[in-house]
This record gives structure tokens, sequence and C-alpha cells, in this order.
């Protein structure tokens, strides 16, 4: 089958770009059911946009660049914040309700922000209206063909192009063509013990990547949010996110013996970068103590309205969070690193583009910004689209090669024991806080996963794992969401 341009991923990124490259012939191809087989729809917290008074794109520039500690590209926060009003206001026009009051949009301040200029829908709910708004655009947009239930399992080549990929469904393979590949497939959660991500966060475009030789960057950083609620059957993988809005609205960090110790490690306390923070509740952990978020007096009775997924999530758990405070744990969260590429969104292979959290555009710099996620893949995904319909070629027929498709079960199983033994090495070694001891031992350790691997998907896990552990010890200071024990400790001795 033939196409002008393949969007893998149908998150807010994958969607967002597909949409956008209309009139052209698009293929989207998702892994489950449209719009809802990412981490798109799991997003809490809102979407970052200069739209109150006294605030502008370049205030909300600022802050971006110091929650990235400078390390961001600047034209791509530019680009970004000029971008997200607009942005905003297109997401409203196909749909998303976002609350209101009787100024306009409710605009909410999270950690890190100068101003309140969060959008919210349903409270914390955004990422499940906005994708539900923009699956019933994509499903009546007629130059969408929507691939659901299809992984993308090797990418296609001619000559040192990338033109198309291998696809498998639940009964067979399809090939399709196109002059162009973006990869918009998510992050890396499902490698960490402890993740907000859903388990489709596999890392799986960057490994597709990687084998097409393209170039990755920043993958040292990895974002962990401080505030997943601590389960009580202490299970890994996805925990349920407590969102960083009930600390914009005044919810404080408590220890075992219900004293405040966010104000020990920053001045802004609950509100400070959320590297800062996470780093503060594992601190609390490493002591031994319990580390509790309390909002019983900052929401109090309010929270059904206005927190309703945390809500939910705490009473499925016994704990009424109107009432008491919730035990909370560190989790990863997002990732900062990714598919190395240029202001047109172009990676280092022709053919190859990614968008969204697979991406490394360079604008989140060393540590994201709250509520800049979902926006980076709605203002580059939409100009990604807008940019390949106008450019690319017609589509043709390519004289296209690939590797002989791997069998079934070669593609999408990954044993509980290698996945498990993934996700503790990388929490242990490469987490929190991190040196250059336990680098090197998870890298080893690495080394002798990968000789017992057997299938293609658990080898693709673990190279990715080999590289933000290798991006970790390569990079010796300690900056934003990476933080080196040996060199703070070096730094004092």
């Amino acid at each position: 089958m033939h196409f002008d341009l393949i969007v893998v991923g149908s998150g807010i990124a994958g969607l967002s770009t597909a949409l956008a490259a209309a009139p052209r012939r698009v293929a989207l191809i998702t892994r489950g059911e449209l719009a809802r087989d990412g981490a798109s729809r799991w997003a809490q917290g809102g979407i970052a946009a200069a739209l109150g008074p006294g605030d502008s794109p370049a205030v909300h520039a600022s802050d971006t660049l110091a929650a990235g500690n400078g390390l961001n590209d600047a034209a791509a926060v530019e680009v970004l914040t000029r971008g997200a009003a607009e942005a905003v206001e297109w997401l409203s026009a196909n749909g998303a309700a976002f609350d209101r009051n009787a100024q306009g949009f409710l605009l909410g301040r999270e950690a890190a922000h100068s101003q309140h200029r969060i959008v919210h829908a349903n409270g914390d709910a955004t990422g499940a209206a906005v994708m539900q708004a923009l699956a019933v655009t994509g499903r009546t947009a007629a130059h969408l063909q929507i691939f659901e239930q299809h992984a993308v399992v090797a990418l296609r080549r001619a000559g040192e192009r990338i033109c198309g990929v291998v696809a498998q469904g639940a009964q067979d393979f399809v090939e399709l063509d196109a002059a162009a590949v973006v990869l918009a497939t998510g992050g890396i959660g499902a490698l960490y013990r402890h993740t907000t991500n859903p388990e489709a966060a596999d890392a799986s475009g960057l490994a597709l990547a990687l084998e097409a030789g393209a170039a990755l960057s920043d993958m040292e950083f990895v974002q962990f949010h401080p505030t997943a609620l601590r389960t009580r059957d202490g299970r890994s993988g996805q925990l349920p996110l407590l969102t960083e809005a009930l600390r914009g609205a005044g919810a404080v960090l408590l220890n075992g013996a219900g004293k405040r110790f966010m104000r020990l490690h920053a001045r802004e306390a609950e509100l400070a970068p959320r590297d800062v923070v996470a780093r503060g509740v594992w601190a609390e952990l490493e002591r031994g103590e319990t580390v509790w978020l309390d909002a019983s007096t900052a929401v109090g009775a309010d929270f059904p309205q206005r927190f309703p997924t945390v809500f939910a999530a705490c009473m499925a758990e016994g704990l009424d969070p109107r009432r008491e405070a919730i035990p909370v744990v560190p989790a990863q969260h997002y990732h900062m690193g990714g598919v190395r590429v240029d202001a047109a969104a172009q990676s280092s292979v022709p053919g190859l583009y990614a968008v969204g959290e697979v991406a490394c555009s360079g604008v989140h710099g060393a540590n994201r910004l709250a509520s800049n996620s979902l926006l980076e893949g709605l203002v580059f995904g939409r100009a990604l689209g807008r940019r390949l319909a106008a450019q690319l070629p017609p589509a043709a027929t390519v004289a296209a090669t690939v590797a002989t498709a791997p069998p079934a079960d070669d593609c999408a199983q990954v044993s509980a024991a290698i996945s498990q033994a993934v996700r503790d090495l990388l929490w242990r070694e490469v987490g929190l806080v991190r040196d250059a001891s336990g680098l090197r031992q998870a890298l080893a350790a690495l080394d002798t996963l990968a000789r017992s691997a057997g299938t293609l998907a658990e080898r693709r896990r673990i190279a990715v794992a080999v590289q933000i552990t290798a991006a970790a010890l390569h990079r010796h200071n300690s900056v934003g969401a990476h933080y080196r024990r040996d060199a703070v400790q070096a730094r004092a001795g």
C-alpha cells in the first residue's frame, strides 16, 4: 500500500501531525485503539499557554529555559511558547472542552511556572478529554487511513532513505510505503519499576530508530514525577499519578512525623522543579521515612469536582483524600531524550522524522517544565504535518528493502523475567540518584541480559536501556533530572 506519509502512534503528537497533513493521504498506525493506547490520554496536568493578563510567550519561554537548566534549544522553546495559545484555541475548536470561568479559560499554576497559565479539562482529566476530541476528528478525516491493532516491527528502506514500514496485525504483516515516516511512539516508562506511563510506553520507537542508524540525544535525562500513589500491593509498572496541580492548589508533602520537608531542599518548597521535589521525596524514603501528600486542607471537600481522576484512584485504594493524606512514591514520568531531530523534526536518517516524547528537539533541556508535554506534541506535530504536506512528493511506488519480517512472537514477546530485570536495574542504578559504580554495574548486567535474550523485542528493549545507562555514565556532572551522587560528593570534598 502506498501513502504520502506514514505516522506511527496515535497520541497527541501523532494525531496532530496526521490531521495537519491534510489533504495528503496519510496512514496512521497505532498498536491499540485510536487515541487510547499511549500516554497522552493519561495526562492529568494540562497544557501551558500564555493566555492570562501579565503573561506572554517570552515569560513562558523564560520559565521553560529555567526548568531545563539552560540546556534547552532556545529557538525550539520560542516556537513552542509562541504557538501555544493558537494551539489551545485549535483544540477548543475541535471539541476539547477546557474548563472556563467568566473571564475565559480557567488558568491554573504548576511547579516552576511564574504565572497561572495551565488550561485543564474536567479538572485532572485533560489528556482524556483532548484525546477523545481528537479521536472524533481523526475518525472523520477523509485523508486518513487508520490501522488499529497494528505494531510497526521494521522500517523499510530505499537506499539510505526510510520509505515505509512493516506492521504486524492480529493475523499477518502488512507493508506500507510512503515518502516519509514519522515516529510519534512516546516514551520509555515500561523500562522502569515505577512509572506513570502505560505499558505501551516501551521505547519501541527509539529501538526502531536506533536500528535504522538514527542519532539519539540526551538519553540520560529521565524525569521522575515526585507524587505517584503508593499502592497497598506495592506493585511495579504503572502507578496512579497525583497531578502536580494538587501542589499548585496548595497540597503539601509531609514525612512520617507529619513535618514538611521540601523547604529544606528549595526556596519554592513543593513548587520547585520536578527533579528537585522528586529527589526531596526520594531522600526521605532512603532514610526509611514514609512520605505523604496532604491536600485535605487545600482541596478538601472539593476533591471529587476539582480532581476526579485522583479522587477515584485514591478511593479505589481505600483512601479518602478529602480527609486523609495520600502515600506517595516517585515514578518515572517523562523522557527528555530521544531521536535527535532538527528544527524540521528530521532525524539524521533521510525520510525518518520524530515528534513528541520519542523525539529530542532540545525544547526541554535537562528537565521538562510541567504541562509542556502535551503542548510539545501539539505545536510541533501540527507544524510537522503542515510542512510535510507542502514539501513531500506525491505518493509513488518505491523499490524498498527490509530484512525478512521476524516471526510474530519475536516482535512482541518480552519475558516477565527480562522485563522485570530491566525495570529493577534501571530503577536501582539509573534512577533519581546515580553514580559511576552503579552505572558500570548496570551496563555489565545489561550485557549479560542481552546474551540471554531470546527475542528481538527483548534485545530491542535492552539496547535502549544500554543507551540510557551509557549516556548517564558519560555525563559526569549533575544537571536537571540527571543527578550524579559522586559528582556532588566530589564537589563537597
